[in-house]
């Protein structure tokens, strides 16, 4: 319960966290944003930590002198291009196995087939608008290995979707984040990157489930007499 309350008051305060980890620790910042985003990326179980809000903020941290921009992009970049690929690396080689796996405290299956079910309707670009909606963001790259996507094109969506979203939210953050208003409602703006997104991606995957099930209950005429 602990670990949980850190992580939810870490999630909702990660300015006030990333601010004093600077103070502290200096440049050791840097290890510290490539470690989040390539674990909440690259690892599928790992889906509920900041990304959208992270990337704000560090944007908003830049735009108060407390970060090198380029640095701090150049670094996000990287972790969310190989913590995609790494993720999709899992996928592709447990894929066989993985539809047999069962809802466990480890892996949300209910999650996984949403994921599943946004992919196979939306295909390749998925990879590029996962990158904007949480928990999707960490089980499309696993998806696209288990369906088997070639590598050379899940690297190109990979790449293009990653630039799209650090530069896009860094950027925002950078320009934006330090404003009074922006400040002043600051954790209200962190709950619309995490809810928003979330509720857009939820609400994709179930209009695909119910086209799905509509398919599946028309089904294919019968052959006349």
């Amino acid at each position: 319960m602990e670990i949980i309350a850190f992580l939810v008051d870490f999630i909702l305060h990660v300015d006030k966290h990333l601010e004093a980890f600077v103070v502290n620790y200096g440049a050791w910042v840097y290890a510290l944003l490539f470690l989040i985003v390539f674990v909440e990326t690259g690892v599928v179980v790992m889906p509920f930590l900041p990304g959208d809000s992270l990337l704000f903020i560090v944007g908003a941290l830049a735009g108060a002198g407390l970060l090198n921009l380029p640095l701090a992009c150049a670094v996000l970049l990287a972790a969310a291009i190989l913590g995609d690929q790494c993720n999709y690396s899992i996928g592709r080689y447990f894929g066989p196995k993985v539809f047999q796996w069962e809802q466990s405290r480890f892996f949300n299956r209910r999650a996984f087939d949403q994921a599943h079910a946004f992919y196979e309707r939306y295909g390749g670009i998925t990879i590029v608008l996962a990158r904007f909606m949480p928990f999707i963001r960490t089980f499309a790259p696993f998806v696209a290995g288990v369906a088997q996507m070639s590598r050379a094109k899940f690297s190109a969506y990979n790449v293009g979707g990653a630039i799209l979203w650090v530069m896009g939210i860094a950027t925002a953050g950078y320009f934006f984040g330090n404003l009074p208003f922006v400040r002043q409602h600051l954790e209200k703006f962190i709950w619309a990157l995490i809810i928003v997104p979330g509720l857009i991606a939820i609400y994709g995957a179930w209009r695909g489930s119910r086209a799905n099930r509509g398919a599946t209950a028309v089904g294919p005429s019968a052959p006349e007499a």
